[in-house]
C-alpha cells in the first residue's frame, strides 16, 4: 500500500469523508441555531419539553431511560431492573439470580447517551469488570435475541386522534465476511468501518485474530446496535404502511404523556414489525 493510499485509509480520512463521524457541534450546528431562534420566538429555551409532558425535558436530556421504558406496555418490553450505585459484584449477581436473569444480559447507564458503556454481559467475570467501572446507576435488561433491529420514529399532535410513523431505520451490525484467504485481523483492518473500532476489537477477538474465516463466513464483530460501535443505519421508509402506523399508534397511546420520539426495538420478522409484535429496548423522546 502506497503512502497516498495509507493516508486515504487513515482513521482521519475515513471519518472526514463520512459526515456521520463528524463532531457533534459541526453536524448539529445549524440545528442549534434554529433552536435558538425558536426559543426566542417561544420565549423559552426548553419549549420542546411540551412534546412529551410525562418525560423530563420531553426526552431531550437528563431523563431516566429506565423510567421512560417502564411507560411502554409490559408486553412490548424486556425484563429490566434499575441498579443503584454503589453495588458490589457479588450482591448484583445475587440480585440477578433472584430476579430470574440468565446470561447474556445487557448492562447500560440510566442517564448516558450514544451507546456509552452499553455492554453485553456474558458471565460473572463480566459483571465484576463492569461494576468496577460503573460509578453510576445502570439498567440490567434481558438480552433480546431477535434477528431484526430497527429504530422507528413516531409523532402525534396532542389535538389529533391518531399519530403516524414518520421514519424507519434498520440497524446492520458491524461484521466482516471471510474469503478463505485473509485472517480475521486483516479482514477487520481492510474494512473502513471495522478499522475505526480496532482498539476495541483487537481485545475482544484477541484469540481469533490469526484465524482464517471460511469463504462467505460472516463474523459479527459487534452485537450492540449503536452507531458509535460501528452499526450502519439503513433507510427503510418503504416499510411504512397504514397498518404499521396504526400498530405503533396503538402502542404509543398506551404510553402516558408521549407524543414524539423513537422506539429502539427488535422483532422476529417484517410482518411482526408491521403488526406491532415488538420488544422495545429503549424509548427516546424529543432528543431522538
Amino acid at each position: 500500500m502506497g503512502i497516498g493510499q495509507q493516508i486515504l485509509r487513515s482513521n482521519f480520512f475515513i471519518k472526514l469523508k463520512s459526515w456521520e463521524y463528524w463532531p457533534f457541534g459541526i453536524v448539529q450546528g445549524p440545528v442549534i441555531i434554529y433552536w435558538l431562534w425558536l426559543s426566542l420566538k417561544a420565549r423559552s429555551l426548553f419549549f420542546f419539553s411540551a412534546s412529551n409532558p410525562s418525560i423530563l425535558t420531553g426526552g431531550m436530556f437528563g431523563e431516566s431511560k429506565f423510567s421512560v421504558l417502564k411507560k411502554v406496555p409490559a408486553t412490548c418490553q424486556p425484563k429490566s431492573i434499575l441498579i443503584k450505585h454503589p453495588v458490589t459484584a457479588n450482591d448484583l449477581i445475587q440480585t440477578l439470580n433472584k430476579e430470574g436473569f440468565s446470561f447474556p444480559v445487557i448492562f447500560k447507564p440510566d442517564l448516558r447517551e450514544r451507546g456509552w458503556m452499553v455492554k453485553k454481559i456474558k458471565s460473572e467475570k463480566d459483571v465484576h469488570d463492569y461494576v468496577v467501572k460503573a460509578k453510576w446507576d445502570f439498567i440490567v435488561q434481558d438480552y433480546v435475541n431477535l434477528p431484526l433491529e430497527f429504530s422507528v420514529y413516531y409523532a402525534r399532535h396532542p389535538e389529533e386522534e391518531n399519530g403516524k410513523v414518520t421514519s424507519i431505520t434498520k440497524k446492520e451490525m458491524l461484521s466482516v465476511k471471510g474469503d478463505g484467504k485473509h485472517t480475521l485481523q486483516e479482514l477487520i483492518l481492510n474494512k473502513d468501518r471495522a478499522k475505526l473500532q480496532w482498539e476495541v476489537l483487537k481485545n475482544t477477538f484477541a484469540n481469533q485474530l490469526t484465524t482464517v474465516p471460511a469463504m462467505n463466513e460472516e463474523i459479527e464483530l459487534v452485537d450492540i446496535g449503536n452507531h458509535c460501535l460501528g452499526t450502519t443505519f439503513l433507510d427503510q421508509n418503504h416499510l411504512i404502511t397504514e397498518k404499521l402506523s396504526a400498530s405503533f399508534d396503538r402502542i404509543s397511546k398506551r404510553v402516558e404523556g408521549f407524543y414524539f420520539g423513537r422506539y429502539d426495538l427488535r422483532t422476529a420478522s417484517l410482518q411482526d414489525l408491521e403488526e406491532g409484535n415488538i420488544m422495545v429496548m429503549e424509548l427516546n423522546g424529543c432528543g431522538a
